[in-house]
């Protein structure tokens, strides 16, 4: 009861508002966060330092205080996003060469874009069906609030995007063969189990990266798409899309996550203010028999997939 009388009293009320009014909210909560620490300050701080280990304290805190506003201006734009006009979205958020898209529609290839918590990707979401070709979905975990969630993937699907549940995402994108589909993964939260993961050097640091979009580009046979999002000023971002690989079959084992981590890799260490801090990224051990792990890894892959 609560939820709803906050979503349809407060929350959806303010996402009519300019955005500008919206970060004056947020530039607000910004002083608050920066002064106080509330939050994950202790998350944020030692996650920037592990990533970081050379950059001087100073530089460190720099990168937290930048951190801290971007994230302050998400939240208006997230806010802004439940109601934000299709011609307002174009405006605000652009590709920077979206042939690449149209060149694999052309050749009817469906395509899994891949990318992390970087700059605003709720505006993508949002986005994404009229930015390509290409059938959009979305395949992530619903939130824990059935009414919030169901609430906010509405909205986001109002352009014509498909947010879809990881557990089942298989019969949505089976439905339909004949529908040209591009397929959004982001793939920089922790795995949920370490020794199924694909492990790899990630600024700095030995990190598990979740290895469901290799698996769905070999299963499925779909091209690998890797995005950057950038902030061109406040409340407006650039997206620019490189290639992967067409043809996941012509690939080896670990080399789409290796290839797509690395670009998300650098679009942070050149940015770094405008990735997700936050989220408890390292929370899972390395295996101390990573070596073995890695080779039987291989090896089932090479015999699933017969290469």
């Amino acid at each position: 009861m609560l939820a709803r009388i906050g979503y349809y009293i407060f929350v959806l009320p303010l996402s009519h508002l300019p955005l500008g009014i919206l970060y004056l909210f947020t530039d607000f909560l910004y002083l608050i966060l920066v002064t106080t620490g509330v939050y994950r300050k202790s998350t944020i701080e030692e996650n920037i330092q592990r990533s970081f280990p050379n950059l001087s304290p100073k530089e460190r805190n720099k990168i937290k205080r930048k951190f801290y506003l971007h994230f302050t201006d998400l939240l208006a734009e997230g806010i802004k996003n439940l109601s934000i006009s299709e011609k307002e979205l174009k405006k605000r958020f652009k590709v920077v060469n979206p042939e690449l898209m149209q060149e694999l529609y052309d050749r009817k290839r469906n395509v899994l874009l891949v990318s992390g918590h970087y700059n605003n990707w709720e505006w993508l979401i949002t986005a994404q069906n009229f930015l390509f070709p290409h059938k959009a979905i979305g395949i992530g975990m619903p939130l824990s609030s059935k009414f919030w969630d169901k609430q906010i993937n509405s909205r986001r699907e109002r352009y014509g995007m498909k947010v879809v549940n990881a557990k089942n995402y298989k019969q949505e994108l089976n439905s339909n063969p004949e529908m040209l589909k591009a397929v959004l993964v982001l793939s920089d939260q922790s795995p949920g189990d370490a020794l199924k993961s694909y492990w790899m050097d990630f600024l700095n640091q030995s990190t598990p990266v979740l290895f469901g979009a290799e698996m769905m580009a070999h299963k499925l046979d779909y091209s690998v798409v890797f995005f950057a999002t950038r902030k061109v000023k406040r409340g407006y971002y650039k997206m620019e899309l490189s290639l992967v690989t067409e043809k996941p079959s012509n690939t080896v084992w670990g080399q789409i996550t290796e290839s797509h981590t690395k670009k998300l890799e650098k679009e942070i260490i050149d940015q770094p203010a405008y990735w997700l801090w936050s989220h408890k990224r390292w929370k899972r051990q390395q295996p101390e028999n990573l070596a073995e792990l890695k080779k039987k890894q291989n090896e089932n892959f090479n015999k699933r997939f017969n290469l």
